[in-house]
């Protein structure tokens, strides 16, 4: 593999900032509402953003000073001003009014206004909520740590979530939020965002079990993780499998019709056969049937062991 090996201290800060962005993505939004000590209410978006822990619940977003004259923003003037925030999640159905939001006008003026959006007041802090976000956190603003004092430095404010506020029309059955009801936005690099619809969402069955552990790639046999038909991907899942298949579930395997047919297709050579079983164990892996896959790259690793 060839990589381009990059030096931060050789490079512009423009150029540093779009590696940076176009990497790191795609990146959740803050879109923060503040005031300043005169009440003066501000609303700007921010992808430098994220949750650092549940207990005390925890979000970090970071104002960045401006790249060209080094200037702080008027979020981060406003919660050292006035400590409390409100962070609001926006989503596809008002990202233009989010970006309206977004452009650098004069201190005092109301972003709610330009961009057409509501201001709901809050319960536990001052700045307003945005009505039209599934999903709001009044926030007390903890610390704000300024990672330096140049051009596009970060001030990483840090904030505790003292209120959440969600719209019903997002939550499922069990009074959770449904993913594929929120229609998610994110940013990535210079003009570019993402949209996360249900087409774009998947789910990693067992993900991260907390009582078991999977067998793990070095224990794969070598024709397994070697394989020519199989990606680092499909692999990783059966090495996510809890155990080995027995030997009753190999047994059952071999009896059965669709596999005696591919000994039939395939008794030329062993080749042929471990191109046509690995195939069909990464369609098993596609269709979520981990066990049969493994099982069948298995009992191909037994041939490939009683080979002379």
């Amino acid at each position: 593999m060839r990589f381009k090996s990059l030096n931060p201290s050789e490079l512009t800060i423009p150029v540093l900032h779009e590696y940076l962005l176009h990497a790191i993505a795609p990146r959740p939004i803050a879109f923060v509402s503040t005031v300043d000590k005169d009440g003066t209410v501000n609303l700007a978006p921010f992808s430098f953003f994220n949750c650092f822990g549940s207990n005390p619940p925890t979000l970090v977003y970071s104002p960045a000073r401006s790249g060209k004259t080094g200037a702080t923003k008027n979020t981060h003037d406003n919660v050292l001003d006035v400590p409390e925030c409100v962070v609001n999640i926006a989503h596809y159905g008002m990202l233009y009014q989010m970006n309206l939001a977004a452009h650098m006008y004069e201190k005092g003026v109301n972003e709610f206004l330009k961009s057409g959006l509501t201001p709901v007041d809050s319960v536990m802090v001052k700045p307003p909520r945005v009505a039209e976000c599934f999903v709001q956190f009044e926030c007390a603003v903890k610390q704000v740590i300024e990672t330096g004092s140049g051009g596009a430095a970060g001030n990483l404010v840090i904030c505790e979530v003292k209120m959440i506020h969600v719209n019903e029309k997002v939550l499922n059955e069990n009074g959770s939020i449904d993913p594929f009801k929120m229609d998610y936005i994110a940013r990535m690099g210079k003009q570019y965002w993402c949209r996360v619809g249900k087409e774009n969402i998947i789910s990693i069955p067992g993900f991260k079990m907390r009582n078991e552990v999977g067998v793990g790639w070095d224990q794969l046999p070598e024709g397994i993780r070697h394989s020519k038909y199989l990606s680092g991907n499909d692999i990783a899942q059966i090495a996510a499998c809890h155990s080995f298949p027995s030997k009753e579930e190999l047994e059952e395997v071999e009896k059965a019709d669709f596999y005696l047919e591919l000994l039939r297709e395939n008794n030329s050579d062993f080749t042929s056969l471990e191109k046509a079983i690995h195939l069909r164990a990464q369609t098993e892996i596609e269709r979520g049937s981990l066990s049969l896959a493994f099982q069948l790259l298995m009992l191909l690793e037994q041939k490939r062991v009683a080979i002379p």
